[in-house]
Formats: C-alpha cells, sequence, structure tokens
C-alpha cells in the first residue's frame, strides 16, 4: 500500500514517516501543499495524509482542487483546528476523515486501515482467500476465523496473505523478508520471528487447533487444520 503524507511539520513528518514505514507502507512525503498536490496528481496513492495549515497552498485548497480533478484517493486531514466548522468544511470539500492533533499513532492507523477497506469494497473484485475456518477478504482486508473477525496490522495482513495463497507450502525467513519488507537482509536480526509470533498470537490463540505451523530449519506455512484433524 502506499500512502502520501503531506505535512510540512518535520517532526511530525519524520515520526508519521517512520511509523507507517515499521506498519509495512510505503509512504511518499510532501513538505507543502503545492507540491502535494502535484504529487497526488502524478501518482496512484492508496491514501492521503493531508495537513491542513500549510505553505504554498492550504489543505482544504488541495483536497478541494484534488476532487474538481478527478482524484478520489481516501484523503484523512490533519489539523489543530478542531471546530465542528472546521470539521464539517473539510468534509464538505472532500475529505474522507478528519482527526485533530495531538492524535494517538493507534488511532491514525485504525482510521487508515477503516479507509482503506471501504475504498477496496468499491474499487477492486470480491476476492476471499480461504483455508480451513481461516478467511481473508482481499476486498475489505477483513480476517476472520470461525467466524469471529481478527484484528491484524498491515505487516500481518501481508504475511498472513502470502502464506495463505500457497496454504500447506513453506515460506523461508529470507523469502518472507523479500515479499513483505521487499529485502533480503534482516535488520532486526529476528524481525519475522517476532512478526509470526504476533500473528499466531492472534489467529491461533485460544483456538482449536494451529493453523501456522513452524517448520524447523525451514520456515513456516499455513494448513487447514480440519484436513489434518480428518486425517488422524
Amino acid at each position: 500500500m502506499s500512502l502520501l503524507v503531506v505535512e510540512d511539520d518535520t517532526r511530525v513528518a519524520d515520526f508519521l514517516i517512520r511509523g507507517l514505514k515499521a506498519e509495512g507502507y510505503g509512504v511518499d512525503h510532501a513538505e507543502n501543499g503545492l507540491l502535494g498536490h502535484d504529487m497526488a496528481l502524478a501518482t496512484s496513492y492508496d491514501l492521503i495524509i493531508l495537513d491542513l495549515m500549510l505553505p504554498e497552498m492550504h489543505g482544504l485548497d488541495v483536497c478541494q482542487e484534488l476532487r474538481k480533478s478527478g482524484v478520489f484517493t481516501p484523503i484523512i486531514m490533519l489539523t489543530a483546528m478542531d471546530t465542528l466548522e472546521d470539521r464539517i468544511e473539510g468534509l464538505r470539500l472532500g475529505a474522507d476523515d478528519y482527526l485533530p492533533k495531538p492524535f494517538a499513532f493507534d488511532e491514525l492507523l485504525a482510521r487508515i486501515e477503516a479507509q482503506l477497506r471501504r475504498a477496496a469494497r468499491f474499487e477492486q473484485p470480491r476476492e476471499i482467500v480461504q483455508v480451513g475456518d481461516l478467511s481473508l477478504n482481499l476486498e475489505t482486508l477483513d480476517v476472520y476465523r470461525a467466524n469471529e473477525m481478527i484484528e491484524l496490522t498491515a505487516k500481518e495482513l501481508a504475511i498472513l496473505e502470502l502464506l495463505m495463497r500457497s496454504p500447506g507450502k513453506v515460506f523461508s525467513r529470507e523469502r518472507i523478508l523479500s515479499n513483505v519488507w521487499g529485502t533480503n537482509v534482516d535488520p532486526l536480526t529476528n524481525i519475522v520471528d517476532v512478526y509470526i509470533g504476533k500473528l499466531r498470537k492472534k489467529i491461533d490463540a485460544d483456538r482449536d487447533g494451529s493453523v501456522l505451523k513452524t517448520i524447523r530449519g525451514r520456515g513456516y506455512k499455513i494448513v487447514d487444520q480440519s484436513r489434518q484433524s480428518q486425517a488422524i
């Protein structure tokens, strides 16, 4: 997923870029409204995070001009101006969501994921990957196991999709790094293991049978637990 952050405050921009990249998003940055407007016209982003008080071109003007130009990429506005009138004006000019500063990063992530799911419903054909009682809807990014919804981060979703598209196939740590992080070098020595551990807790914890298997010395795979039970 590719995001555009339009933010002139260097401290805020660096915080957003580092946090979003850590969650697996590709991030471009524009330090003023005019540059952000031009980049959004030139590149098809999945979502735009747009500050309001920007040099060169105000955030509300950026939003309005993009909508006039036929760019309907989801836009989340960030601003220290948090009056009801401000929110109404931003939404009327085409923003999809509005988050006042200061904000919790986890809340921003949740809003990004919600907007991406909403956009996916309208832009992509329905596609569901199913392995046993575990399902991943690639249209909405919703994950269910035994009809219970599971909340995953962007990185966890990327790993799960990779494994679920080839059930039973063993993926090495290096291959997961290459597909999910775009590198063959582990910057934290065990980042794949850490994320696999987080994913396993969410999809296997307190459930009958584990679907995420560790193949010692080789890697990881997703299995259909119901078939294994039948085989036994």
